[in-house]
Formats: C-alpha cells, structure tokens, sequence
C-alpha cells in the first residue's frame, strides 16, 4: 500500500512518540511481554473453562466468551508491534502494517462496545422478564447477534480503512506508539470532508446508539430493583455488577484517547499521554477476565474446582514419589 503526498510516496510511518529509554529498554520490554503473557493466559484460560464446562452454555456466558476473544484480538493488535518497537532503535512501521494495526485496533473497540451492549440487552431481559427469558434470548439468537456484531464491526472499519488510504499526505509522523487512523487524516493535504462526516456516523452507529440501549436498559434494571425483592435486588447487583465495572472501565479509557487525539497534550509528560493512550487497548484485556473471573460465582466455582483437583493429584504424585 503507497500512500501518496504532493511529491512523494509514503511507505513507512513514524511513530514518534517513543522516547529513548537507555538502560531500561530491556526492563520496559518485560514488563510489557509479562503483561501481554498474562493477558493471553487469562483470556484463554476463561474460554476454555466456558467452552468445556457445559452449565456455562448459557447466552450470558456465550457472550462473556466472544468478549473474552475481542480481548485476545485486539491485544495481539497492539503488543507485539509495542514489543518490537521498544528494543527497535528506529520506530518506523510500513504503511500497510500501520493500516492492518489501525483496522485490528478500531475493530477491537467496535466489537468491545457492541458486546458490552449486547450483554446490557441480556441482563434487561434476564431480570425484567425472567419467565420469559429462555424464549427471548436463545442460543441461536446469540449467535445471530454475535455474527453481527463483528461483520458490522468489519465493514464499519473497512470503510475508515479505504478513506484514509485514499488521502493524500504531507507528512509520516504519528505522534503515537501505535498506528491511529485520527493521526493519518490529520497528515492529509487533501480534502478530508468525507473522512470528518463518515467519523461521525461512526460514532453515532457504534457509540451513542449503543450508549442508549444501555442506558435505558438500567433505567428498567433500576425500576424493577426498586419494585421486587431483596432477592431480586441482590441478583441484579451480582450480575450486573461485573457488566458496569468493564463498561465504565472501557468508557474511561475510550474517553481519554478521543480528548487525547483531539486536544492539544503537549503539556502533559510524556509517560502520561502514553499510558493515556494505551489504556483503553491493554487494561479492559487484562482486568476483564479477572473481574468476571472473580465476581461471577458458576465461573469462579469452576475454577476453584479445577485448582483443588490439580492440588490434589499433585499432592498425591508426591506421596507416590516418596513411597517409591
């Protein structure tokens, strides 16, 4: 892919938010690959007790578990280029690499918030119309939905992708520590008129209809929690909680890179504006699995259970050890 200026052609792209680090480069890389390790261990480890435990076949733990691949998905978006480009003395990426980062990056967050507004649906109908539930919400039915959200997700971002291919550019340096399409149109020298008005379609398509079907499926949470039992109430919060948390999570995050790629920064440090910017990719990855992990009792017995069975016949290995 050749991205073309007035003059030239741009084949690669600078990413000029590194720094030099000196000494700590090699510190700062395992750091980054420990949490990158713990991220896929995490994330893999709460798909295949999903996947193997058949109890948890359930349209609130199918969609856990589609969140549970994006987390994979966009992690591996992001931390093998950031690996690779802390122990690089040079931090250039190719044109077409930059693009593939930008589409893993932007689908990921699509996915993300689609899910998560998915799963807002799930609750409202699990604790509005309990009777009624297995009959609104059927497996097949969270297929379907799964199936939409990440082709919708696809063809969104393809469709960025294409229109900021098609730009002429007047410059190669992405003050970032990945590829940002927002930071590719603003090296335009063409007319970026299309690009600003299908952005925000995007955010109309992706976020705030989403953000009003989440909304207003807490505002009936809330009534019916109000109106019913304690034990109602106590089964909205045990199941709604861990939702809340990795939304707001996600929210904040994605809240900080949109200010971030809009606003001046440059009087924020460095670190800062770079932990700002990678939050909302590495931290959702990392703190999802372990808030559902430890907040949502079947996943949480399940996982007790494997670690007594594995201390168990480790404990009796050693005895058999020790007779021999």
């Amino acid at each position: 892919m050749r991205i073309k200026t007035n003059s030239t052609q741009v084949l690669y792209f600078t990413l000029s938010a590194y720094f030099d680090t000196g000494l700590f480069k090699h510190l700062y890389f395992m750091i980054t690959l420990c949490l990158y390790m713990c991220t896929v261990f995490s994330n893999v480890l709460l798909i295949v007790v999903i996947c193997v435990n058949r109890s948890l076949h359930e349209p609130m733990y199918m969609f856990l578990c589609s969140l549970f691949v994006n987390e994979l998905y966009g992690s591996t978006g992001l931390f093998p280029s950031l690996l690779i480009q802390i122990l690089s003395d040079v931090h250039t990426v190719s044109a077409p690499l930059c693009f593939l980062q930008v589409y893993c990056l932007y689908s990921y967050g699509s996915v993300e918030f689609l899910i998560l507004g998915a799963m807002s649906y799930d609750r409202y109908l699990a604790i509005c119309y309990p009777l009624q539930y297995g009959t609104h919400m059927t497996c097949s039915k969270v297929a379907v939905i799964t199936a939409v959200v990440w082709l919708y997700s696809a063809f969104i971002v393809v469709v960025v992708i294409s229109l900021s291919a098609s730009l002429q550019l007047c410059g190669s340096i992405i003050n970032k520590v990945y590829c940002d399409n927002y930071s590719i149109v603003k090296l335009a020298c063409s007319d970026t008129t299309v690009n600003n008005i299908y952005e925000i379609v995007y955010v109309f398509a992706v976020i705030v209809s989403i953000l009003i079907l989440i909304i207003y499926s807490y505002m009936r949470i809330l009534r019916v929690c109000f109106s019913g039992s304690k034990q109602t109430r106590q089964k909205a919060v045990s199941t709604c909680t861990p939702h809340l948390t990795s939304l707001i999570n996600f929210s904040f995050g994605a809240f900080f890179e949109v200010v971030q790629s809009r606003f001046d920064m440059s009087t924020v440090p460095n670190m800062l504006r770079i932990f700002l910017s990678l939050y909302w990719l590495a931290c959702p990855s990392l703190f999802n699995p372990v808030l559902y992990g430890l907040k949502m009792s079947k996943i949480r017995g399940f996982l007790l259970k494997g670690c007594r069975i594995f201390t168990g016949c480790h404990v009796l290995s050693n005895k058999c050890v020790d007779v021999q």
